[in-house]
């Protein structure tokens, strides 16, 4: 049975990603290298407000002659000592808050370093309007997962779709998302899942929340986990995050891979790795 559910829906940016695709030139499939050189480089000629999150994203349509294709456009950097939030548990808040469009471009740079960049979107980051914010590639997706849900539908391989919750549980984990809820996890036609929106990720705290869903790790991943560098994140991830928000990261870090080494030690390697 797949997995149903991962975190609460609440106020997030829904990015209308699972909407249909707005009409992309046709051209060949594009190197993550070459998007984002389109990305930073092609002419925005028509902008549209989204109409949902509560950052405001645009819906760009970018172009550079042969090739025309969307982008999503978030500029929000706020900070605060102390923020009164509304989430699907009711009110809440949260001291130190930071919504900030660079996460969004720290959350690839670390999925880059540990193998998962290919379930996000390239992003750029790049002024448009006078204003500075993060450019990401339009995904066409099908839905998100909060429709899936609703209509009740199944991946047509429950297997691999379980091993690609797995490792977004692990990636949400790793960066400390607040806001992965489910109109920011969305379903290529393939049934691939690509995350969007980390504003809200890169938290101060060194703690695992909900460690239960978090019962198996990719194999692949939990070796890059163990041999994330610092310095190599250091210098990746310049002007995007704090040396304290780079502290909680391998802080845990640390706590991820002390997690799935107890658990391999109670159930056996194959029960956890795969």
């Amino acid at each position: 049975m797949p997995i149903r559910r991962f975190g609460a829906a609440c106020l997030a940016l829904a990015c209308a990603l699972a909407g249909p695709a707005a009409a992309q030139s046709d051209s060949p499939a594009l190197t993550r290298d070459q998007m984002r050189v389109f990305l930073s480089t092609a002419k925005v000629v028509k902008s549209r407000d989204i109409g949902k999150g509560v950052t405001h994203p645009l819906r760009l349509t970018l172009t550079d002659g042969p090739l025309t294709h969307d982008a999503a456009f978030q500029s929000v950097d706020e900070r605060s000592m102390f923020a009164k939030l509304q989430g699907a548990k009711g009110p809440g808040a949260e001291i130190n808050f930071v919504d900030t469009y660079r996460y969004n471009l720290a959350a690839e740079t670390v999925a880059t370093l540990v193998g998962l960049d290919g379930m996000m979107p390239v992003h750029v980051e790049r002024r448009w309007n006078s204003r500075v914010g993060s450019l990401s590639w339009w995904i066409d997706s099908m839905m998100d997962e909060g429709e899936r849900l609703r209509q009740g539908l199944n991946a047509p391989d429950p297997q691999g779709w379980n091993d690609q919750m797995y490792r977004m549980r692990v990636f949400s984990a790793l960066v400390r998302d607040t806001d992965r809820n489910l109109t920011n996890v969305l379903i290529t036609p393939d049934w691939q899942i690509r995350m969007i929106d980390f504003t809200r990720a890169f938290r101060l705290q060194a703690v695992l929340p909900n460690v239960k869903d978090l019962p198996r790790c990719d194999r692949a991943l939990f070796g890059r986990l163990k041999a994330l560098d610092r310095a190599a994140l250091v210098a990746a991830a310049k002007g995007q995050l704090t040396p304290s928000e780079i502290d909680a990261l391998f802080k845990r870090r640390d706590l991820l891979v002390a997690h799935f080494e107890r658990l391999i030690a109670e159930r056996g390697e194959a029960s956890v790795l795969y």
